[in-house]
């Protein structure tokens, strides 16, 4: 049996790789009203019903705990000692986590999503009892019950597992009810303020520019690189109207920063149009390694009583093969560094460690970002 692992040639398609020419966008895909946020609600709460695949509560204790407390709340009483011995294969205790989205009202659904904290070995066919929800100031903004939706399935016989998807989580579509509402402060003061997605000083000052243009000269201006403050009617009806108007107004884009975003765990680099570099030789050279098992018999001595046994002998080799040297010139564009790139064939994971190096030695003009 010969097992060989041999670098992949890096294959990159690159579509419209020269720089577009700049285009008109909206205020709202670059920036957003300050106040207007969704807000995190966590709870703890117990699955029931399931089929045998919930906690074991002689090593999860809190769940036999929040069944007796549980059980207490509707009038029934157990002795400690019995409470202690409760074995609940059908109970599972979750997490529950849910987003109150902005303006949100008494009343109004929201999904959930339920994860189990336990050994419960599935939340599949289980369902939530009412759990309230807190927030970061621990007060309820919102009860959540219902079915637990897994996407999901495992099978087990014979000591064989299948199992497709993750079991032990899952949501509630419409799960959640709000039960109080959060206060935005969207008709507070004179002025709103519109925080921009990401920090740039040129972006700032182009929306203030372009408001200033639209609704007149002093009605924006730019506090810093990620904030402008606009003036705003005080009635909220038109403020509403206001704000409505103010998102759709277009300015300019802006050329980004160059970046470049490495995800480690995955191998997958992106670079935008920005990038360049510096002069510089980058040299890469292919490592093949190969992993052969050769079967081994070994034969007893003659009346010695012993038994014939088969073995398995390995060999490995590591080849290194030559390195091939590539001449970068100065403020190469994103085209030129692919193309190099891909000529050393290098496979992600190479162009991980040659980009951090390029980095490193500061003939790369950009943001080295891993993720």
């Amino acid at each position: 049996m010969i097992r060989s692992i041999r670098p992949f040639v890096l294959a990159l398609s690159l579509l419209g790789l020269a720089t577009p020419a700049a285009h008109a966008i909206r205020i709202k895909e670059v920036a957003a009203v300050q106040g207007v946020r969704t807000n995190q609600l966590t709870g703890y709460g117990l699955v029931v019903g399931l089929d045998g695949t919930g906690d074991q509560t002689t090593q999860m204790p809190y769940t036999t705990q929040s069944v007796a407390n549980y059980l207490q709340q509707l009038g029934i009483t157990l002795p400690d000692n019995r409470a202690a011995q409760l074995q609940l294969k059908n109970v599972a205790a979750v997490i529950v986590t849910a987003e109150l989205p902005a303006f949100a009202q008494p009343g109004q659904a929201i999904d959930i999503s339920v994860a189990s904290m336990g050994n419960a070995k599935s939340l599949k066919g289980g369902m939530l009892v009412a759990t309230p929800l807190r927030g970061a100031d621990g007060e309820i903004y919102a009860l959540a019950q219902g079915n637990v939706v897994v996407a999901g399935a495992g099978a087990a016989a014979g000591g064989s597992k299948v199992q497709i998807n993750h079991l032990s989580a899952g949501r509630i579509p419409g799960g959640g009810q709000v039960e109080r509402a959060v206060a935005t402060g969207l008709h507070e003061g004179e002025t709103i303020t519109l925080g921009l997605n990401a920090a740039d000083f040129q972006t700032a000052r182009r929306v203030a520019q372009a408001v200033n243009g639209k609704l007149g000269s002093g009605a924006a201006r730019a506090i810093d690189g990620r904030t402008v403050e606009v003036r705003a009617p005080q009635d909220p009806g038109a403020r509403v109207n206001f704000i409505a108007e103010l998102e759709e107004i277009t300015l300019e884009r802006t050329a980004p920063a160059a970046k470049v975003v490495i995800n480690a765990r995955t191998g997958s680099i992106v670079l935008n149009q920005a990038v360049t570099l510096n002069a510089c030789a980058i040299a890469h050279g292919n490592l093949s390694v190969t992993i052969s098992s050769t079967p081994v018999i070994s034969q007893p001595a003659p009346l010695s009583r012993g038994q014939t046994v088969v073995a398995e002998q390995a060999s490995i080799q590591i080849k290194q093969e030559p390195g091939a040297m590539i001449q970068v010139p100065a403020s190469t564009q994103l085209t030129d560094v692919v193309r190099a790139l891909n000529a050393l064939g290098a496979t992600p994971q190479d162009l991980l460690a040659i980009l951090q190096a390029i980095k490193a030695s500061g003939a790369l003009n950009a943001e080295l970002e891993v993720i």
